[in-house]
């Protein structure tokens, strides 16, 4: 019957499309979800921890900028420690171009089915030209350099992968009680350990359908510690779900190639059961398939407090994935209040530790460390830093320099938030006014 109301539904999910660029949907999904939060569970203010330099520590560097590290997150106490599932879909569709070289080999896949190639160049039911630029790869690589960005002191890491066995004479579920999403790596501080089931689950390739619920009930045991966990328990954490799709739900209600209401209600439920338990769920729909119909995508955001991300290109997940944050932390700004001068030259990972460089002069300065939260709530901290001529070659500097640039560039690219470029311009403007003031008689 849920595969039967399918036209009806489909005509109103469909008229969301005009809203498809990722500007556009990225405002529809962070500004309710936020919005709709109640008081009781209003976020608690942005706090700052400066790691260095330390109080009366003199700062030597043979270039005028010097080095600064801490920590930004939004709610107070120490700084937290984290429990990540990546949840990966490995339904039969990721088969399908990323649109990126992911393996490097100086080609981009293509669909040649779309293209116009030589007859016979590639086998009939060929939609990928190169298998290792696939969306399961992109997801892969994604995960990958994610890791390379966190601390496994702070941070355990595990994954799921889901799909669906689909009977290939009805479109629907092989069998009522199959097993539809897979614990692939339980939570470990053991990185390598997650790199391997990365590597695994690329060996296995594309496989299924897709039940989006399955794999979120499965991550909600692990994270909430349920009957059956494989993953030992762990206090304290925040618990956060990394939801990576190409599609939209067909599974366990429907037919393996549409969408019904059922399979979304029954995301929409696992949802909620996350947000009960303490469980947020940062969505990530990949491509054309996934932003044509994102209802289940964003709501499953929404209703768990997470956010979602549309991705138009599906290999920029590799990029985009370096961007989360689990502190609710979007940008910080390093200013010399002393020489009116801001740096943006700032990495921060997902935990909220940053690490920056600022323009200083010899003598003392005045340092402002500045956070934009996710909820769009910032917060300033000073600190009084003594430079000198010395230490660091300009070799070694510039070498960190630059690595920071180039990762900010590659994000800044993809991740152009309004509230973003909002917040720097902000900060540029107070230095004018300042200014002004200083040059007044």
């Amino acid at each position: 019957m849920g595969a039967r109301c399918n036209d009806t539904l489909r005509g109103g999910w469909r008229a969301g499309r005009a809203l498809a660029p990722a500007l556009v949907l990225l405002w529809l999904a962070t500004g309710p979800a936020a919005a709709e939060v109640p008081p009781s569970e209003a976020q608690p203010p942005i706090q700052i921890q400066i790691d260095s330099p330390a109080p009366g520590q003199i700062v030597r560097n043979r270039v005028d900028v010097a080095p600064v590290r801490g920590i930004a997150q939004l709610g107070g106490g120490d700084p937290l420690e984290f429990d990540v599932l990546l949840v990966m879909d490995i339904s039969y569709s990721t088969r399908y171009p990323s649109g990126i070289d992911i393996n490097q080999n100086g080609e981009v896949g293509f669909n040649p089915k779309l293209e116009l190639v030589e007859p016979g160049l590639y086998p009939p039911d060929s939609v990928n030209s190169d298998p290792g630029d696939s969306i399961l790869a992109a997801e892969v690589a994604a995960a990958r350099l994610l890791l390379a960005n966190l601390e496994s002191a702070k941070t355990r890491v595990g994954i799921i992968s889901f799909s669906g066995e689909v009977d290939p004479q009805t479109g629907e579920r092989a069998s009522f009680d199959q097993q539809d999403a897979w614990l692939d790596v339980p939570l470990t501080h053991d990185y390598a350990a997650v790199q391997r089931g990365l590597e695994e689950i690329l060996a296995r390739g594309p496989y299924g359908a897709t039940n989006f619920a399955a794999g979120i009930r499965l991550a909600i045991t692990e994270l909430a510690s349920l009957s059956g966990s494989k993953s030992p328990a762990r206090p304290g954490t925040k618990k956060v779900m990394l939801f990576l799709t190409d599609g939209i739900p067909t599974f366990p209600i429907g037919l393996s190639n549409r969408e019904d209401p059922g399979d979304v209600e029954h995301a929409l439920n696992a949802a909620r059961l996350a947000r009960k338990a303490g469980i947020s769920i940062n969505t990530y729909a990949l491509g054309s398939n996934a932003l044509a119909s994102p209802l289940a995508a964003t709501e499953i955001a929404r209703l768990s407090l997470g956010s979602y991300t549309p991705i138009q290109n599906p290999g920029d997940i590799v990029a985009f994935l370096q961007g989360v944050s689990f502190a609710n932390v979007d940008d910080v700004v390093i200013t010399n209040l002393t020489l009116k001068e801001v740096s943006y030259d700032v990495e921060l990972t997902p935990d909220g530790s940053f690490a920056g460089f600022v323009p200083v002069r010899e003598g003392w300065n005045r340092i402002q460390v500045t956070a934009l939260a996710s909820d769009g709530s910032e917060k300033n901290v000073e600190l009084d830093l003594e430079f000198e001529k010395a230490g660091l070659t300009d070799r070694e500097l510039a070498i960190e320099l630059e690595r920071i640039r180039k990762r900010n560039k590659e994000l800044m690219l993809l991740l152009e938030r309004e509230r973003i470029r909002r917040f720097r311009e902000r900060q540029r403007k107070v230095l004018e006014i300042t200014a002004d003031e200083d040059e007044q008689p």
